[in-house]
């Protein structure tokens, strides 16, 4: 007989609203959601949540875990731990590791590494390279998306002439995405050489040419870690004409401004930059242009950061839904606001069917917080393996309790319960 699990009196939250609602789950899947479903399941173990809050597990649509190649600072067995304490349950992979992840090799590669070490959900992203549409091509019923650098960032992928992008614009299947790092290389190479680093007008630039391609393709662009206000309203404009365009903001452009650069130095280093105070207003004036928000999780180890040449890049996964929570409790977001962006939105946009929503016959991937609890990150340890956060100090209000993978509960608030292997593929081919 599949085991049955109950969880009762709950709030649970969706999309549409909250509501106090039993959760039933047989097996992996949620069987049933109602009010008062214990008489409906008498063999079922009960758990009884009265005052807690129970959200669709999190997906994450941006993240790197550094493996192969960069495991001193995090690898499939450390990123995916601190997703689950951070109430993620999915992870998509980027693909800048080294070696790359841009053919079939590598992705097998990374794909093994994956299967026997992450503790959570996973998808993989395929790298564009300036030669390898078709191939990427023919990874697409596997991959997560297709990665494109158009701006240089950690590692050696970069696609910044025409001929390569428009070839895997065209290339690419037509209902797969695209996801881009959207900053104009040969804006990025004159704004060093006078000084600047990537200040905003890469990003507009870059944003307006790759809608272009877009909507003269048809292809499904995802704009990743939008941080300016002429992005918002260059997407705005151009999702008004039917072009099918997402984009995600990070916490770190939400919740950080330039400003922590002075104060935490090369921690908050990053690509693209965090931005001044009217840009980051402009993200949170403007989250209905926003589909998702997403980690971009980037650990370096402390010592790389304090080096001479400090790498772009911070963590986020485990820091993440507090911040979101925290400005719940603030008012600047509803609870909906915080599934839609994490969990309903990158599902749909990714064609993760069965994740991102609590209903019967998706998988009982759910995360269960306590709103009222205030504590203050960097307090407890980090599972990531860099082992810091620029958040450090940072008091906020909501704390995960519970994590359920497929039914089976993978994080008690204090422990990951997950081995290595626990988690699965989630891109259907």
């Amino acid at each position: 007989m599949t085991q049955q699990v109950l969880l009762r009196g709950a709030n649970v939250a969706s999309a549409h609203g909250v509501e106090p609602l039993d959760i039933l789950i047989e097996g992996e899947h949620i069987a049933a959601v109602a009010p008062r479903l214990a008489g409906s399941a008498p063999q079922a173990e009960v758990i009884d949540l009265t005052g807690l809050t129970v959200l669709p597990g999190l997906i994450d649509a941006h993240v790197h875990l550094r493996e192969p190649g960069g495991e001193h600072k995090e690898d499939f067995d450390s990123g995916t731990r601190a997703a689950l304490a951070g109430g993620v349950t999915t992870v998509l992979a980027m693909p800048n590791t080294s070696p790359p992840i841009t053919n079939c090799d590598t992705f097998e590669q990374a794909n093994r590494l994956a299967a026997a070490k992450a503790v959570c959900d996973y998808g993989l992203y395929i790298g564009a390279t300036a030669d390898n549409a078709a191939e990427a091509a023919s990874l697409a019923d596997r991959a997560a998306g297709l990665k494109m650098y158009v701006g240089s960032s950690t590692g050696s992928l970069l696609v910044d002439h025409f001929a390569a992008q428009i070839a895997h614009f065209e290339g690419y299947p037509a209902d797969r995405v695209i996801a881009v790092h959207a900053e104009d290389e040969a804006a990025v190479r004159y704004y060093a050489t006078r000084g600047q680093r990537r200040p905003p007008i890469c990003a507009a630039l870059s944003v307006a040419y790759l809608l272009a391609l877009a909507e003269q393709t048809g292809r499904r662009l995802h704009i990743c870690h939008v941080s300016t206000r002429a992005e918002l309203d260059l997407i705005r404009e151009t999702k008004a004409r039917g072009v099918p365009v997402t984009c995600e903001a990070t916490p770190h452009h939400l919740f950080l401004t330039l400003e922590a650069e002075a104060r935490i130095g090369a921690l908050a280093v990053c690509n693209p930059p965090l931005r001044e105070q009217a840009d980051v207003d402009a993200l949170w004036a403007n989250l209905d242009v926003l589909d998702i928000v997403a980690t971009d999780h980037a650990p370096h180890t402390l010592d790389e950061k304090r080096g001479e040449q400090p790498p772009s890049g911070m963590p986020g996964l485990e820091t993440m839904l507090p911040l979101l929570l925290t400005a719940v409790h603030e008012g600047r977001l509803t609870l909906p606001d915080v599934v839609r962006l994490t969990a309903t939105r990158p599902a749909e946009i990714f064609g993760l069917g069965r994740k991102g929503r609590i209903e019967p016959g998706c998988d009982a991937d759910l995360t269960v917080v306590d709103l009222s609890a205030r504590w203050t990150l960097g307090d407890a340890p980090l599972y990531t393996r860099c082992g810091w956060t620029p958040f450090a100090g940072r008091e906020v209000r909501g704390r995960v309790e519970r994590v359920y993978l497929r039914g089976r509960q993978v994080f008690d608030g204090e422990r990951v319960l997950a081995g290595p292997g626990t988690g699965q593929p989630v891109i259907d081919s």
